[in-house]
């Protein structure tokens, strides 16, 4: 393990802001070598799963070691481009049941999209693997999965999808999985208050619709909020509090515009289209996210940490009720891509860097 201090590390991103909230801490490389590293899981014995999108659950010891062998039992993942495997999620009963979820591209070149799968962990390998979930409908090309899973307050299981990117106006069409949310059921099962239950032309999955590519999910359960972000297309990356039945706009309002330049949307906003709390521009691309709630950093209590591909770094931002006023770019000096960003049951931060030989980082005071 490698330690590299930085003291009073953090460029705040707005001027009138400086100087709050800075912190002291050091920063631990506890594994290397991990090729592209998309998501970390907590086991209760000390010991943390990590998923590389080339289709491999790694496991770390308790002392920061990464183990040779890969584990076992993983479904088969459609590797390509952005496809692969995404996260790994403990069912909140792990300590009694040993389930863990697993998100993934499933299918083929010509006809894929993003699956979920549940397995029992038996401490070395995945037991009792079972498909629970494939969104509809298949599509061509291996772009805009989604994949992040989050838990709300009755235990349900919500994901976020994308939009495949060659098919953004299947974001607000309710007979497609593309561009939403999900709820399900731990077993796979549908919800039955679920907000399109019944409609013969809706996917009863469907929690919210409207979205663009969420890479980020996180459940508040001090404010009893779902939080997500999503990728904007060239700006307009959005962060939003999300509310079941609710459509968040894309791609018919946008903050951004295509990569060539050309305009999506003329529209920012309309009647019945949620506005996210903030939206980016230009983009920093986010991945993951973890609300704060540890011991160790007392100046970032209740913070949201989301992790920055583009940007290089992870943004902090607070909020008082649902307006965001502060916001800090964190880590940019170690020059990396942050595809995750966990709060560990140690009260460290935990940051996943995307690569073909990426990092497993622990920060701490």
């Amino acid at each position: 393990m490698r330690k590299i201090q930085y003291a009073l590390a953090g460029t705040l991103a707005l001027a009138a802001t400086a100087g709050v909230n800075a912190a002291d801490y050091q920063v631990t490389t506890l594994a290397d070598g991990l090729n592209h590293p998309w998501s970390l899981a907590f086991l209760p014995d000390g010991r943390m799963l990590v998923t590389e999108r080339a289709g491999r659950l790694r496991l770390v010891s308790a002392a920061g070691e990464l183990q040779a062998e890969a584990v076992t039992g993983v479904p088969e993942v459609f590797v390509d481009n952005q496809a692969g495997l995404f996260e790994v999620a403990l069912d909140p009963e792990f300590a009694d049941n040993q389930r863990l979820f697993l998100s993934y591209a499933c299918g083929s070149p010509e006809s894929n999209n993003t699956c979920l799968a549940s397995a029992r962990f038996n401490g070395e390998a995945l037991e009792d693997v079972s498909e629970l979930f494939r969104a509809e409908p298949g599509k061509r090309g291996s772009a805009h999965y989604g994949g992040r899973i989050a838990f709300l307050a009755d235990n349900t299981l919500v994901m976020g999808l994308g939009d495949a990117f060659i098919l953004r106006e299947e974001a607000q069409n309710k007979g497609s999985h593309l561009g939403s949310i999900v709820r399900l059921k731990r077993d796979g099962s549908v919800p039955q208050d679920n907000p399109w239950v019944g409609q013969a032309d809706a996917k009863p999955e469907l929690y919210s619709i409207g979205h663009r590519n969420v890479q980020g999910m996180v459940w508040d359960a001090v404010n009893q909020r779902l939080l997500s972000h999503e990728h904007g297309p060239r700006g307009g990356d959005e962060l939003n509090l999300i509310e079941p039945g609710k459509n968040y706009g894309w791609p018919v309002i946008t903050y951004g515009v295509d990569y060539n330049g050309a305009v999506i949307s003329p529209y920012t906003e309309k009647p019945g289209l949620e506005q996210p709390l903030t939206e980016w521009t230009p983009s920093i691309a986010p991945s993951g996210m973890t609300l704060y709630r540890g011991e160790l950093f007392p100046e970032w209590q209740g913070s949201l940490m989301v992790s920055a591909l583009a940007g290089q770094h992870v943004r902090r931002v607070e909020f008082a009720g649902t307006e965001v006023v502060t916001e800090e770019n964190l880590f940019g000096e170690l020059n990396a891509r942050f595809r995750d960003v966990r709060t560990g049951p140690d009260g460290a931060l935990y940051l996943l860097t995307d690569s073909p030989q990426g990092q497993l980082l622990r920060v701490t005071p």
